[in-house]
């Protein structure tokens, strides 16, 4: 049953709104997550929630409206769970980011960087002409950014997708990886599930893990990155490409 909440929690009539329009069918968010959503909506990034899209044990991803300040149709909302515990052990990605130091241990605190870090490395990522959804905005827990999709139908990642192309797909994956080094950035946990396929076109997502080259392990995920590329397309399509010199071929 939902919680109801004070009016001194949500002290503004438009709030409560948006609280009892987001009563949808994963539930109801908490106080927290509601006033990042709202922030969202007066911000003029998403003016309704539709349904949600992906359910993750990290990460739950919802289709919406459009607000004013966006042209296409629909946005996506990524909103990230403040009580899963397993952000903890993505603490790698960020204690050896140097543009996030002196971060503070609790959940709450890892996801807010989690989000801020996902919103930044899509803003470089699209600044350096990578296939990336575009982000809008970001407050708390909640990313608004581009939908990947044709009219409300998502876009299906890489791993439910058989390709008709599949060495051109490969190469744009590569030479998006290729890009994202170049401006400072290794994606940390590429594979099938990370990856968007729209008119075999193919666009890098959940990037909240990426690192600067100046990461101690930048090396060790780029590595890893490009294995795990690879060994899923010669699994699935008998394509064999030699790892090494595709990570000699991105660090140009």
């Amino acid at each position: 049953m939902a919680r109801r909440v004070s009016k001194r929690k949500m002290p503004d009539r438009d709030k409560f709104r948006v609280k009892e329009r987001w009563k949808i069918e994963e539930g109801v968010f908490d106080n927290r997550t509601m006033m990042n959503i709202s922030r969202v909506f007066t911000h003029g990034i998403a003016s309704e929630m539709l349904h949600i899209i992906s359910k993750g044990k990290e990460a739950d991803v919802y289709l919406a409206n459009s607000g004013a300040k966006v042209k296409e149709a629909h946005v996506v909302l990524k909103i990230f769970n403040q009580e899963n515990t397993s952000f903890r052990r993505r603490a790698e990605y960020v204690k050896g980011d140097p543009r996030f130091d002196g971060i503070r241990a609790d959940i709450r605190s890892i996801v807010k960087i989690w989000c801020r870090k996902e919103y930044g490395n899509l803003k470089i990522a699209a600044a350096a002409g990578v296939n990336v959804p575009e982000p809008y905005y970001f407050s708390g827990n909640v990313l608004a950014m581009q939908f990947i999709g044709s009219g409300d139908e998502p876009a299906r990642i890489l791993k439910d997708f058989y390709l008709s192309n599949p060495e051109i797909v490969l190469d744009g994956i590569l030479e998006g990886m290729k890009k994202l080094y170049k401006a400072g950035l290794v994606h940390g946990d590429m594979s099938e599930y990370n990856i968007l396929i729209e008119k075999d076109i193919p666009f890098i997502i959940d990037i909240g893990q990426g690192v600067s080259l100046m990461h101690p392990k930048a090396n060790e995920f780029l590595a890893r990155d490009v294995k795990n590329i690879l060994n899923y397309f010669k699994k699935e399509y008998m394509i064999d490409r030699n790892a090494e010199g595709a990570v000699a071929e991105i660090k140009g």
